[in-house]
């Protein structure tokens, strides 16, 4: 199919990482110390904290033999105009991103959901032609050293441009964006609609998928009536 490259970092990902600087931090609490309850509403302490929502973001690399692999990440977001950001523990990507300090994200739909969470529950290193075998085909960006899924209809191509290793093998990342594009079957008036998309996310509580919906109202307008 064809697709058409668009101007600015796409905004679909909307929960960006954080890290937090113990040496600016006067306030620290005892991870053992019971935090307080708020009254009025149930209380879950700071264990697997449900944040919504969160992204199924689809992260496609090589490996040393160019074979593609793709996961599903729901911890990351935007961080700059044109930078992205997740964490991840230790995987197959995780060692590809060292490795080729490139990747691709494209974004789980309702039309594949079942291959998306496959790929989340299946390892490249136990699995190398997991992409293949669900049906997917991938082929090279012309971009960055990284394969571009054809069946997602929005992918952008990243260079890894920070990479911190944490204490479980994994990693978190920030990825420059340096080209994305759209299946014009997705575009309305040339620009990306999510309507057409049908872009899904990952609701923690109950591990569900759910589909974005409709619009309720419009950025930097509907709030305007408490002017």
């Amino acid at each position: 199919m064809k697709r058409i490259t668009m101007f600015c970092a796409v905004a679909a990902l909307c929960f960006a990482a954080c890290t937090t600087n113990n040496n600016q931090n006067n306030t620290t609490m005892n991870t053992n110390e019971k935090p307080q309850e708020v009254a009025g509403r149930k209380n879950f302490g700071g264990q697997h904290p449900v944040i919504t929502p969160l992204p199924c973001i689809m992260i496609a690399t090589y490996d040393a033999n160019q074979t593609p692999d793709v996961m599903m990440a729901a911890w990351g977001g935007q961080c700059d105009n044109n930078k992205i950001t997740f964490e991840l523990s230790a995987h197959k990507t995780t060692d590809n991103l060292r490795l080729k300090k490139a990747f691709t994200v494209s974004f789980a739909t309702a039309d594949d959901v079942a291959q998306s969470d496959y790929f989340g529950i299946v390892s490249g290193n136990k699995v190398p032609d997991k992409v293949s075998r669900v049906g997917f085909t991938a082929k090279p960006s012309p971009n960055v050293d990284a394969p571009i899924i054809e069946q997602y209809k929005l992918t952008l191509e990243c260079r890894v441009v920070e990479l911190v290793d944490n204490e479980n093998g994994g990693a978190r990342v920030v990825g420059e964006v340096v080209n994305w594009s759209a299946d014009e079957s997705i575009l309305t008036d040339g620009k990306v609609d999510i309507m057409k998309l049908r872009p899904i996310i990952y609701n923690s509580s109950v591990h569900t998928y759910h589909v974005v919906g409709d619009s309720v109202g419009h950025a930097w307008n509907s709030g305007k009536q408490f002017e």
